[in-house]
């Protein structure tokens, strides 16, 4: 597992460093390749920790805080197992035989649905830069693409990821 610790206001010290490593140990043995964004961070009284991890295509992330930075440390693992194991069962129970993928469904008794609206999805539109709408679609590894209010133009725009999964299109009215 790839772990990159990140303290902000914070030194990293061994011990931590460690600590982290040992405890993403609970977290590797569910993957073969797997990334670890860990941030550490104090605000007042309060250690803030923030675990991200990438694996198998999908995005695990837990922030907890505590008055005990090994104490947050430790929520934070146990909510992203959490996490990973109810993944892990859901693709299970889809596997499954008997799941409505496996079923022998016939032709006859199915009307194809063309040319027709099936489903509409609602979403906020925020006004912000092409550059910032690029991060925002790349914190939701999911989505394919992202409307915003173009800041510089106050147009609405379209970003989304081209094929290649490394560049993304900016779709701009012409008016």
């Amino acid at each position: 597992m790839k772990i990159k610790i990140t303290g902000k206001e914070l030194k990293i010290t061994e011990a931590i460093n460690d600590y982290v490593e040992k405890k993403l140990d609970r977290i590797d043995k569910y993957f073969e390749d797997a990334e670890a964004d860990v941030t550490l961070r104090t605000e007042k009284n309060e250690q803030i920790a923030e675990i991200c991890v990438l694996a198998a295509g999908e995005r695990y992330r837990a922030v907890t805080e505590d008055k005990d930075m090994y104490a947050s440390i430790d929520k934070d693992i146990d909510i992203l197992e959490g996490q990973i194991r109810k993944v892990k069962t859901k693709r299970e129970k889809m596997l499954r035989e008997g799941s409505i993928k496996t079923m022998d469904v016939s032709n006859d008794k199915v009307s194809e649905i063309t040319n027709e609206i099936i489903k509409t999805s609602y979403y906020e539109i925020k006004p912000m830069l092409p550059e910032d709408a690029v991060l925002k679609l790349q914190e939701k590894p999911t989505h394919n693409f992202l409307t915003f209010i173009n800041v510089e133009t106050g147009k609405v725009n379209v970003i989304h990821k081209l094929k290649d999964g490394k560049n993304y299109g900016l779709v701009e009215p012409e008016a």
